[in-house]
């Protein structure tokens, strides 16, 4: 399975060793992510220290095993699909156009997030983490 990572995804799977970070850093799953979400987290990177009360350096150690994982999709792949992205999400919720963006760019099976707000993009799966549980659960 081939799922696009919404940062709030991958920023939770810091927060703890929760289902979130198992599911990620299952070798049968492949996630993509723009990156920009990597600067994304970086800004974010004392405040999840903090709330997780794990070091910089221990962040950076599980987000490292988890971007094994994960498939860095540059801009420039996305940025042919960003006005379309714009369509389907941009009145909803414009930070959340590159990750649809990148859903249109790469063959995925949908987009793995816990917003819901990308439910109302027609053409894009969403998967929340409980519907992951249930199909890996089945196979």
């Amino acid at each position: 399975m081939r799922l696009i990572v919404d940062t709030s995804i991958l920023i939770s799977s810091l927060l703890k060793d929760s289902i979130t970070r198992e599911i990620l850093l299952l070798p049968m799953m492949r996630f993509y992510l723009p990156e920009f979400a990597l600067e994304e987290i970086e800004n974010k990177k004392s405040k999840i220290s903090r709330l997780s009360g794990l070091s910089p350096d221990e962040i950076d150690i599980i987000l490292d095993l988890m971007l094994d994982n994960i498939s860095i999709v540059p801009v420039q792949m996305i940025k042919p699909h960003l006005k379309e992205a714009n369509k389907l999400i941009g009145s909803i919720d414009p930070n959340d156009i590159p990750f649809v963006a990148l859903a249109l760019a790469v063959e995925n099976d949908g987009i793995w997030s816990s917003d819901k707000h990308f439910k109302r993009t027609k053409g894009i799966k969403v998967w929340k983490t409980s519907d992951l549980l249930v199909y890996l659960k089945k196979r």
